[in-house]
């Protein structure tokens, strides 16, 4: 009896052939002079059926690093070589990537308009789109962020513990903290959810920056998990990281105006009641700290050297004292991973 030829892989008005890969363009929208505005795919289908993974950046427009990351990942696999389908997005939020906005032009945010709808406003519509045609064929699904701009975020995974699958994916990916995060109404990780496809989400750098360390991280992450689903072969990359779990993580905001003298790094971690930055008046000596109220590792911080009453500094994933000297051997394994580019 004949063996079953692997079928193509049909995409808006493209079919791909097995072994082969190609640009797919779906019609988004148009701009104001009439320019139409298409949602890239690169679909690349394997020889041999498997899952379908679907990795996509830039669903919050200014948020650049996913984007070399999914560049790199479609210069990287070999559609011969590979099992299943992988479906890249480099840029989801177009018109915040043309404008360096995380924003659709009417101030939404994309990834609080899931499930979307064909007749609402612009982020509805386009979310619709990315959710009919894309989320709704994947088997797994890869989302790449950044920190929002002037805000750093370690290299970290986002993923609800609830779901095995995903969190065996976070596993896989190789970073240094992953974090239980519920999901939140309207975004692509409650969508998911609701189809029962396991998702992760990577957080590493900030928005409108390069940081080529994380890109790097991101690029042997998800080609991890590509292996862990049996996608592609080989090894996984550099040294395994056994990853620290945090179940919940806080901000620390200031509470005065001032310049920020900040005391620790991105990365570092801190006991409850170290002092982590020292906030002064333009034109005084003195000084008011602010201090840790947690043990845990900071995961993410402001960029900017002055605040206002109440902003956020310091995101601190929380650990107990026992977790603290495993959590800091992992984020130094990952850091001497990555040599040539401070995190």
């Amino acid at each position: 009896m004949a063996r079953k030829r692997f079928a193509n892989f049909d995409l808006g008005s493209s079919s791909t052939a097995p072994g082969t890969q190609q640009t797919v363009r779906l019609p988004a929208a148009r701009l104001y002079n009439d320019t139409p505005l298409d949602l890239h795919v690169e679909v690349i289908h394997g020889t041999k059926p498997g899952p379908v993974l679907l990795v996509c950046a830039a669903i919050h427009g200014d948020e650049l690093n996913g984007i070399e990351v999914c560049r790199r990942l479609i210069n990287k696999v070999d559609p011969k070589e590979l099992v299943g389908t992988l479906l890249v997005v480099p840029v989801v939020n177009m018109f915040g990537f043309i404008q360096q906005s995380r924003y659709l032009p009417d101030r939404r945010d994309l990834n609080r308009c899931f499930p979307g709808s064909e007749r609402g406003a612009l982020g509805s519509r386009l979310a619709y789109l990315f959710r009919t045609q894309l989320v709704e064929r994947a088997t797994h699904i890869i989302d790449l962020h950044t920190g929002a701009i002037h805000r750093s975020n370690l290299p970290q995974i986002r993923v609800n513990f609830d779901n095995d699958e995903a969190t065996a994916m976070a596993e896989a990916f190789n970073c240094p903290v992953i974090m239980n995060a519920k999901d939140r109404d309207g975004s692509l990780r409650s969508q998911a959810t609701e189809l029962g496809i396991p998702l992760i989400l990577y957080e590493a750098g900030e928005a409108l920056r390069f940081d080529y360390a994380s890109i790097q991280a991101g690029l042997n992450g998800v080609t991890n998990v590509m292996k862990m689903l049996k996608m592609m072969k080989g090894r996984r990359t550099r040294k395994k990281v056994t990853p620290v779990f945090a179940q919940r993580s806080l901000w620390v905001r200031t509470s005065r105006d001032g310049i920020v003298l900040v005391k620790v790094e991105l990365g570092q971690t801190v006991s409850k009641g170290q002092v982590i930055a020292a906030i002064a008046a333009p034109h005084q000596i003195d000084t008011v700290s602010i201090v840790s109220p947690i043990d845990g590792i900071i995961i993410g911080m402001s960029n900017i050297p002055v605040s206002n009453e109440g902003e956020a500094l310091f995101h601190i994933a929380c650990f107990g004292q026992e977790e603290i000297p495993t959590a800091t051997e992992m984020v130094d394994t990952f850091v001497e991973a990555y040599p040539d580019t401070p995190l």
